[in-house]
């Protein structure tokens, strides 16, 4: 049953993959970043996939992850964001946490090899409030990529709570791990289809621009 959900994450992930990718050049910077970040998920993903099949150890791919989760989506929000002061705190909590992270990293090697509670919440809880931010702003603006920010804040508030169990999930009952796993893969899913949503409604969109 998990497996057949990661799966099915990985086919949508894939999916919407292609087809943002159709329209890249067209489109705007915003649009172009989420694009590159489907793409470097997708890469993750698959060597996430591949490692597990072979049964190596894959854990630290999930650093790759999180960390360049934060960095895409913090880009994708400098753009979209309106005001100046939540564009500068954007940029100030991005570099403080790659620092901070670094840091992490330079003073714990083994830290690469486990799970990172710490980097688990603060790359979430950053990208959180900055989808905060826009909702915010849409309030009386155009709904400009809805659909994304809230498939971002869905994903990230449901999957930071069962991350943060990471280190916790090895000491369950192997149902209990199963469920664990069962819950994120389908946030994944869900987030997913939200990116589809987005970008069905933008191309219906242009379609009845050009009309």
């Amino acid at each position: 049953m998990i497996n057949y959900i990661i799966y099915l994450g990985y086919l949508f992930s894939g999916i919407n993959l292609l087809l943002y990718l159709k329209n890249y050049r067209k489109e705007e910077k915003a649009y172009k970043i989420v694009t590159l970040y489907l793409l470097v998920i997708a890469i993750i993903q698959f060597f996430t996939s591949l490692l597990k099949n072979n049964g190596i150890h894959n854990l630290f791919l999930s650093h790759f992850y999180f960390i360049l989760q934060m960095v895409f989506l913090s880009f994708f929000y400098l753009e979209i964001l309106e005001q100046k002061v939540q564009r500068r705190i954007v940029r100030t909590c991005l570099m403080t946490c790659l620092c901070v992270l670094g840091i992490q990293y330079l003073t714990d090697k083994e830290l690469f090899f486990r799970f990172n509670l710490f980097e688990i919440f603060i790359t979430s809880y950053l990208i959180i409030i900055y989808s905060m931010f826009h909702f915010y702003n849409l309030l009386n603006t155009e709904k400009r990529y809805y659909y994304i920010n809230t498939g971002i804040l869905v994903y990230l508030f449901g999957s930071t709570v069962l991350f943060l169990s990471g280190n916790l999930i090895n000491t369950l009952q192997l149902e209990s791990r199963n469920v664990v796993w069962l819950l994120n893969a389908t946030l994944v899913v869900i987030y997913q289809l939200f990116i589809f949503i987005e970008w069905r409604k933008r191309s219906l969109k242009k379609n009845e621009d050009y009309e």
